[in-house]
């Protein structure tokens, strides 16, 4: 499989192309025609992770977070040592963001709803007209901690809550990254809790005078379980061989 195929494969598996997004998803950098046998995977495409994979003798970096988004960026400064390092290791960056939140089964959001044992869950919130993130009921009622636990949450990864709640959490929403702005909207539709990475500061207050928890596990840490999950279907589907790059992030 070259790049082309590859990234025909990530097209069909998450859907890339019917996103509107401020990242340029998809193909990032190239790399020459050879064969893909090896594929790094990790959350942010920083020079630590582009290093880290190159020196892994990956033929593929893919990652949530990219170096392109929606305004042009001039290549200087460590943004050229980005691009240098992955071009003159002959190494493709392949990023998708939206919809790597979104996806039903290997997105961020729905691992962690199956991560915490959610049968079913729906779509909830929105971000560019799609919707990203999923609401549902917890196998059983849990507190706070309980749920922060469970999704690998504490306070090394930047793990915040703010719970008001008089009784535990059984339904709660879901979205990864900087979903705190959705706390109002899951209050409103009668939930009991919102699952996120940060909150806006001024989401804060709502929170505190009403019957509702947040939980914050940090923006990095909530966005891990979908290039997780790509991994494991890369290696199952592809039979590639593949590496997670872990990245000691605290935001």
């Amino acid at each position: 499989m070259d790049l082309n195929g590859f990234s025909k494969f990530m097209e069909e598996k998450l859907n890339i192309s019917s996103f509107e997004d401020v990242s340029k998803n998809g193909i990032q950098i190239e790399c020459s025609a050879k064969e893909i046998r090896k594929v790094a995977f990790a959350v942010d495409a920083n020079l630590d992770t582009i290093t880290r994979a190159s020196e892994s003798g990956s033929d593929v970096l893919f990652v949530h977070h990219g170096i392109f988004w929606r305004d042009v960026e001039r290549i200087t400064g460590s943004h050229y040592k980005r691009i240098q390092k992955a071009i003159t290791s002959d190494m493709a960056l392949f990023a998708v963001h939206l919809p790597l939140d979104a996806h039903p089964v290997y997105g961020n959001n729905a691992q962690m709803a199956l991560r915490l044992g959610m049968e079913g869950y729906d779509p909830f919130g929105s971000f560019m007209g799609s919707s990203v993130g999923f609401k549902g009921k917890l196998p059983f009622p849990m507190t706070s901690a309980e749920i922060a636990r469970i999704l690998g949450f504490s306070p090394s990864t930047g793990l915040r809550i703010i719970d008001n709640r008089s009784d535990m959490i059984s339904n709660v929403a879901i979205v990864s990254g900087s979903g705190g702005d959705d706390a109002i909207d899951a209050f409103n539709e009668g939930l009991d809790a919102l699952i996120t990475g940060d909150m806006p500061y001024e989401i804060a207050s709502f929170v505190q005078e009403h019957d509702f928890a947040v939980i914050q596990g940090g923006h990095y840490r909530s966005e891990v379980f979908g290039v997780s999950a790509m991994k494991r279907v890369v290696e199952k589907e592809l039979g590639l061989e593949t590496v997670f790059l872990e990245e000691d992030m605290v935001l």
